[in-house]
């Protein structure tokens, strides 16, 4: 419930109430990074879990198996081959045995996880990207060409690699003046979207240039994805500090529906671009 110059609005989820996970299914002890970067610090496919984990010294973060639950030894390898702490961790689409990860080293690195897990620590990559200036935040492997990943660091940079060959084949450094909070390919993987502390949204046609309009007023983080129909959803915050939600149409770049709702304590993490959520809101 809020109040606003005298009216009353009452939440929509005001009798929702979440219900939490069997103990014997959830894992335990883990040491979750405490690093300030608003990230999810975790990854799935259907083989692995990844979790980026607080690590003395450098940067590192946990491959367990999808299966396993429970407490987890505070000796279980890890992988630990960045110099600094691991920001961002993503499993690549097209080999569940493969992800990437970046870190404040400025540097994003490759791993291949064997069947089964880790049996010891890992330290060396399979391959090192170095390009950034900055801290590597964000991680963004092609949906349909493989070998393909985006990254964006606080230099405010977008790269897109070969991780084959460890090439930039691609490189925007003069679209974004501030920090990119998010990153989303489309289906086809022919386009992509980014969100920036300018409070923009830009369509970007690696081709043709880019596109860019104004989404949520408020100066707090927001996010972008692309749906399975083509769409963007956006989440941020208005210019109260109202949570909201956004669907935008490409063809021109334009708002098709806004929804504002409190309270604001947190930033909605639109992470099923597969979900045709279009047909929701």
């Amino acid at each position: 419930m809020s109040f606003r110059r005298g009216v009353v609005r009452q939440s929509k989820f005001r009798h929702v109430f979440a219900q939490a996970w069997k103990a014997e299914h959830c894992l335990d002890d883990v040491r979750v990074s405490r690093v300030t970067w608003d990230g999810p610090l975790c990854a799935a496919n259907p083989k692995f879990i990844a979790v980026v984990i607080e690590a003395g010294g450098g940067g590192a973060f946990l491959v367990l198996p999808l299966a396993k639950s429970g407490r987890v030894d505070q000796n279980t390898p890890t992988v630990c081959g960045h110099a600094a702490p691991v920001l961002d961790v993503q499993w690549c689409p097209h080999d569940d045995n493969v992800i990437a990860s970046a870190s404040e080293d400025c540097t994003v690195k490759i791993w291949q996880i064997p069947d089964g897990g880790l049996t010891s620590p890992m330290s060396e990559a399979v391959v090192t990207l170095e390009g950034h200036s900055k801290r590597v935040g964000i991680l963004a492997w092609h949906p349909s060409a493989l070998n393909i990943l985006l990254t964006a660091g606080c230099d405010n940079v977008l790269c897109v690699w070969d991780v084959g060959t460890g090439e930039v084949v691609y490189q925007l450094s003069d679209v974004h003046p501030d920090l990119i909070y998010s990153v989303s390919w489309n289906r086809e993987g022919s386009v992509l979207c980014t969100t920036c502390k300018d409070k923009a949204l830009r369509v970007i046609d690696p081709r043709r240039g880019t596109v860019r309009e104004k989404a949520h007023e408020g100066t707090r983080p927001m996010r972008a994805v692309f749906l399975a129909d083509g769409k963007i959803l956006t989440t941020g915050f208005s210019r109260m500090s109202e949570r909201q939600l956004a669907l935008w149409d490409t063809h021109p770049l334009s708002a098709l529906k806004l929804l504002s709702s409190n309270p604001p304590e947190c930033l909605i993490r639109p992470e099923h671009p597969s979900n045709n959520l279009s047909n929701h809101l």
